[in-house]
């Protein structure tokens, strides 16, 4: 279900806040359309952690240490890799509302980066909002191979040990599905949302 607003629309911080705790959160329709939609999907992808999988060519990643992974250090540099183009997604929902408001978030610390570094280069990341016991994953991306798999992996473990209870995908893909996301109904999933708000964890 999604509901449009005028272009130029602004999402002011507590907003968005209200609406992931509510289970609702937006997207754009491009990059140069600045129209925002608010979205609650009968249907909603997440990935649960204690049932994580990790595929053995990336333990292989880890254990070499391909990736130096940091945590909110290029927030705004993970987003614009977000945004960025890539094979098989020439568009990005990411717009200008969407950046103002998650980079607001990102200031008053309800907003998070994992990042992989290589050579001091940024060649991978994911970003997500956290609420509760709750990360709201929102977008990855790969400059090579295995940067944003990396990240994904140490945000699960992260997660893990700062007592968080859910990570919700928005969506499955085929991708996510391999690391163990699931799709469940709407009702179950803001079954899952309160309960994750109950109680407040740490990211940082």
């Amino acid at each position: 279900m999604t509901r449009p607003f005028a272009p130029g629309y602004r999402i002011p911080p507590d907003l968005l806040l209200r609406a992931y705790a509510s289970g609702v959160f937006p997207m754009g329709e491009s990059a140069e359309d600045r129209e925002i939609f608010w979205v609650r999907p009968e249907t909603r992808g997440v990935i649960p952690l204690d049932g994580f999988h990790m595929p053995r060519s990336l333990r292989k990643v880890i254990r070499q240490g391909r990736f130096d992974i940091r945590f909110n250090t290029d927030f705004a540099g993970v987003m614009e890799g977000c945004a960025e183009p890539s094979e098989g997604r020439h568009n990005t929902w990411i717009n200008g509302p969407i950046r103002e408001a998650y980079s607001a978030l990102h200031d008053r610390g309800y907003c998070h980066s994992v990042e992989a570094w290589r050579e001091d280069r940024l060649v991978g990341g994911l970003y997500g909002v956290t609420l509760g016991r709750a990360f709201f994953g929102e977008s990855m991306f790969s400059r090579e191979a295995d940067a944003s798999k990396a990240c994904l992996a140490a945000l699960v473990e992260r997660l893990r040990e700062r007592g968080f209870v859910l990570l919700d995908t928005q969506f499955t893909t085929e991708h996510l599905k391999r690391f163990g996301a699931v799709d469940i109904p709407r009702r179950k999933y803001e079954t899952l949302l309160e309960d994750a708000l109950r109680d407040e964890a740490r990211f940082d």
